[in-house]
């Protein structure tokens, strides 16, 4: 796959060049991963006083959720935004939610994320949340006995959250990690030709060491071919890193012996060996490099990228697995889309006709309105045959909530997010492979509404 270009990035004058590991470095099987959450955070659930046991027996649907969704804590309701923040599509538990409800609720409304109301879910990890919190809304609208709207959001965010740090679910990905982690060799090749190039190379992820130690040595090891392990290949590994905070706030490094996994506290330069904690302001010090001379590439788009544009000026990489597939449907819907823009260049000129005569009748000249009838009965039909085309379209893409980063016609929030903060983004980190890590990556020169000719002409 390509690499996609929001601005220009010199990969020349880039430096050091940090990865994230889980999902950027090392990527998982979405769908087993995000069903392993799904039934580990169900169990949990249905085991609390105040849910019911037939929440253990959910069945993990991966197409209810994908990422850039908005959980409305308040009204219970998934939503897709476009970039403006209006809603454009929108369920209550499983059913989609009535057009003239979702008016009454969103239509004078710009969803504000810094509300506490709304919770997005930015990364793959967060699919097996949407999923879940959809499926208990739907069970409370049958009848069951659940709290309330928020209560749910908030148990189902933190079981999961507890999932996560107490071994939970790493103990499972560690007995198999053939079913959960995919192996890329061409990652280890990228890694090893950009150290033939002198960049400085360094991981900071939110995992902690042991687990990062044993994923690592499962996914690359057996594919270096000029190291001996993965080791070799980092000058700084930092682990528990707990992002975004470690881009916000001021913590303390502590040192770890890759042997025998001790740490002690740690005060001299962050220049070389396997951390724990701390923070950029210091690990940027003691690297004495710019911002615009450091990559960070990362799949959060708010813990990876957008924290790290806000607080440090670094350059910023997003890798959206997801994105795979919603190219896969670009591709197979070609033919359709271009039915619909043959359609759309016929209505905008039927629409400049209709434009020029209604003047013309507006200025006085002597033109029967009976004139108009013909080019708005086209105009219908016009409109009914892009309509089926749309419907089609959206065949090729998720059958709930269609394409990642559109939400209808417009952009969608989460599209908005990764052109304003990431400087590149790709399907996967071994896309850099076929770049030479000296590539000069150019945008393409945006078009703005004013500047397309065809509406000048």
């Amino acid at each position: 796959m390509p690499v996609f270009i929001n601005r220009v990035l010199n990969m020349k004058n880039i430096k050091v060049i940090g990865f994230d590991m889980d999902y950027t470095l090392i990527r998982y099987h979405a769908e087993a991963f995000e069903e392993l959450t799904h039934k580990l955070a169900a169990k949990r659930l249905s085991e609390r006083v105040d849910y019911p046991e037939e929440v253990k027996n959910l069945v993990f649907d991966f197409q209810r959720a994908i990422v850039g969704l908005v959980i409305d804590k308040r009204n219970g309701n998934l939503l897709q935004i476009s970039r403006h923040g209006k809603v454009k599509i929108a369920y209550h538990g499983l059913e989609p939610l009535d057009f003239h409800k979702q008016q009454i609720i969103y239509q004078e409304m710009a969803i504000d994320l810094r509300d506490p109301d709304f919770q997005s879910l930015d990364t793959s990890f967060a699919i097996s949340y949407g999923v879940l919190f959809s499926q208990l809304v739907q069970m409370k609208s049958e009848g069951y006995s659940l709290p309330g709207y928020r209560e749910i959001a908030e148990d189902v965010n933190h079981e999961i959250d507890i999932l996560h740090q107490d071994d939970s679910i790493k103990s499972r990905l560690r007995a198999d990690f053939d079913r959960y982690v995919i192996k890329d060799p061409k990652v280890a090749g990228m890694l090893e030709r950009y150290r033939d190039y002198g960049k400085k190379l360094m991981i900071i992820t939110n995992s902690d060491y042991s687990y990062t130690r044993q994923l690592m040595d499962y996914a690359l090891n057996p594919y270096l071919k000029k190291h001996k392990t993965w080791q070799d290949l980092f000058d700084i590994v930092i682990t528990f890193a707990d992002k975004p905070r470690f881009f916000e706030q001021k913590g303390r490094f502590l040192r770890i012996d890759p042997e025998t996994e001790l740490m002690s506290n740690h005060t001299e330069p962050v220049d070389f060996g396997i951390y724990q904690g701390g923070n950029f302001h210091k690990l940027q010090k003691d690297l004495g490099y710019s911002g615009s001379e450091i990559l960070y590439l990362g799949d959060h788009i708010y813990g990876d990228v957008v924290s790290i544009k806000k607080t440090c000026n670094w350059r910023t990489a997003l890798v959206l697995g997801d994105l795979e597939d919603e190219i896969s449907g670009l591709i197979k819907s070609k033919d359709v889309q271009q039915q619909i823009n043959k359609l759309m260049d016929e209505k905008l000129a039927l629409e400049k006709e209709i434009n020029f005569i209604d003047a013309k009748r507006f200025e006085g000249e002597n033109i029967p309105r009976s004139r108009l009838t013909p080019l708005f009965d086209k105009m219908d039909g016009l409109n009914s045959k892009i309509s089926e085309l749309l419907r089609q379209y959206k065949i090729f893409f998720n059958p709930y909530w269609g394409e990642i980063l559109r939400a209808g016609f417009d952009e969608s929030r989460y599209a908005e997010q990764v052109e304003k903060y990431a400087c590149i983004y790709m399907t996967k980190v071994s896309d850099l492979y076929d770049y030479s890590p000296k590539t000069y990556f150019r945008p393409y020169r945006r078009i703005m509404p004013h500047e397309d000719m065809t509406l000048l002409s």
